[in-house]
């Protein structure tokens, strides 16, 4: 029976976590050291970190917090957030990150995905692509924190990626961030089906059944979340949790049966 690999993505404002609705409305979280340790606990698959203020203040990735980060977390760790150079990749690397994750950089200048993969192999290069409905309700990548449209339809995108030589895409689902209505398998299904690449699953995630939907209907390759991962519920109480494999396996029979 297959695996699921599940994914806790934490975003990082300022220095402390947040999680917002639709790359909006960020609520401060906590400390993102106190969440790794906490996620060693749970045994987590791996852990992906996104600084989401680097790039709108247009500067360098915060290497020393990297370096805290890295030491603390016992599972595969991904970092993005103000990556635009391969001497950055380098040094994140270095100090502990096994992949590194780009936005608009990637979209700036995707011969950077290429140099990444040329020296540190396309499983060290991950692009994130942000994704909603215009007002034609037509899905575009989104660049700016989701703030300004691109023409790239996310099929197209996500080909050119690989083509680039990513070894993984984090699809985000803009619309469905943070509002725990489940992932937009249409979404999914017509990127996953354009790649021949592993891509994760996010924006949506409510309950173990979505991840096991988003797999088998979705024909996603892996599955994270923010919410779902850092909120006690709806209501935004804010407790760590993590599903046990078990539990996975166990919706995935049901599912089956």
């Amino acid at each position: 029976m297959r695996r699921i690999r599940v994914i806790p993505i934490l975003l990082i404002q300022k220095g402390g976590l947040v999680k917002s609705i639709n790359f909006k409305n960020h609520n401060y979280i906590g400390d993102p050291i106190n969440a790794v340790k906490i996620f060693n606990d749970k045994e987590v698959d791996e852990i992906a970190i996104i600084d989401i203020s680097a790039t709108k203040e247009n500067r360098e990735p915060n290497i020393s917090q990297i370096s805290e980060i890295a030491g603390e977390a016992f599972m595969p760790l991904s970092y993005g957030g103000g990556i635009t150079t391969l001497n950055q990749v380098k040094t994140i690397l270095y100090e502990g990150a096994e992949k590194v994750i780009l936005n608009t950089s990637a979209l700036d200048n995707l011969r950077l995905v290429t140099q990444i993969a040329e020296q540190f192999g396309s499983q060290s290069a991950v692009v994130s692509i942000d994704v909603k409905k215009d007002w034609l309700g037509k899905y575009r990548v989104y660049r700016n924190n989701g703030k300004k449209k691109t023409s790239f339809a996310p099929e197209t995108f996500a080909k050119k990626v690989e083509e680039a030589g990513a070894g993984e895409i984090i699809l985000m689902s803009i619309d469905r961030d943070g509002t725990y209505k489940g992932f937009d398998l249409e979404l999914m299904k017509n990127v996953s089906d354009a790649v021949n690449i592993p891509v994760v699953a996010v924006g949506g995630a409510s309950q173990l059944n979505d991840f096991v939907e988003v797999v088998n209907v979705g024909g996603a390759s892996a599955v994270a979340a923010g919410s779902l991962f850092v909120y006690a519920s709806e209501q935004r109480g804010v407790m760590i949790n993590y599903p046990k494999q078990a539990r996975l396996m166990n919706a995935i029979f049901e599912k089956i049966i």
